[in-house]
């Protein structure tokens, strides 16, 4: 990995990501649409845990083997479905990134994003007190291609390393406080443990709002789940050939 020590939120924070496709928008990279349906989705879950075929039929309420190409392609853990607007539109930017070598968004911060960067520190320190370990800042990881990338909040130790999010919405803290349910962070997590070649990560939720009751911090750590990145990389890799087609049409449409 290549670490870049630069400020979250600064100029060279934003230069460091144009063009890069980065952890926090792996779930966009990775949405798709046209998947498979609940009762396909159980058939192949059935055989990728290593079912036999008869078992995963009669699980899922096949009377035959299904024969559906998505089907298959599923159960080789290929992507199935296209990739959804969001996708699309994420990826058009990257290649427009990737030409310029500058962000589109000219370092635009939403207000979210603004407080993010205000209450980290604070953050940080709650985690450190709640935890006993030491953070250090880390700034902007990159893989070695450059393709990929991760605004690491915090590197602990040799194997460990911590993510903070400061939400405001109701819908999401509820998710996260009432539910403990941090699954649509996962990929941001386990991306930053590839990326980084951790082994743990502490995921931490900061609302102050929430100190009157002492539950400021909600904190879970995460362990690497090999099997989990290796199906992100596969399907990232098939992103970026998007990104790559971009890029490749909007260079040749400029030469003509």
């Amino acid at each position: 990995m290549i670490v870049l020590n630069c400020a979250q939120g600064s100029p060279e924070w934003h230069q460091a990501r144009a063009g890069v496709i980065t952890a926090s928008m792996f779930v966009v990279a990775r949405s798709r649409t046209g998947g498979l349906d609940e009762k396909q989705q159980a058939y192949v879950t059935a055989m990728r845990s290593g079912m036999s075929e008869g078992a995963a039929r009669d699980l899922a309420g096949y009377r035959a083997a299904p024969k559906a190409e998505s089907i298959q392609r599923a159960i080789e853990g290929l992507p199935v479905g296209d990739f959804s607007e969001a996708a699309k539109a994420y990826a058009f930017r990257l290649a427009i990134e990737r030409i310029s070598g500058m962000p589109l968004d000219e370092s635009f911060e939403t207000y979210a994003m603004r407080r993010g960067h205000e209450l980290e520190p604070a953050a940080r320190r709650e985690h450190e007190i709640a935890s006993g370990h030491m953070v250090q800042r880390a700034g902007f990881v990159l893989s070695g291609d450059h393709l990929f990338g991760a605004s690491a909040d915090g590197l602990i130790g040799k194997d460990g390393g911590s993510e903070y999010k400061c939400l405001i919405s109701p819908e999401r803290l509820q998710r996260i406080y009432i539910d403990g349910d941090a699954s649509e962070f996962m990929d941001q997590v386990q991306g930053c443990m590839w990326l980084t070649a951790r082994k743990w990560w502490d995921f931490c939720v900061y609302c102050p709002a929430m100190e009157i009751i002492d539950k400021h911090l909600w904190m879970r750590t995460y362990q690497r789940d090999d099997e989990y990145i290796d199906q992100m990389v596969e399907e990232l890799a098939e992103f970026e050939k998007l990104v790559t087609h971009y890029e490749t049409t909007l260079r040749m449409k400029e030469a003509v």
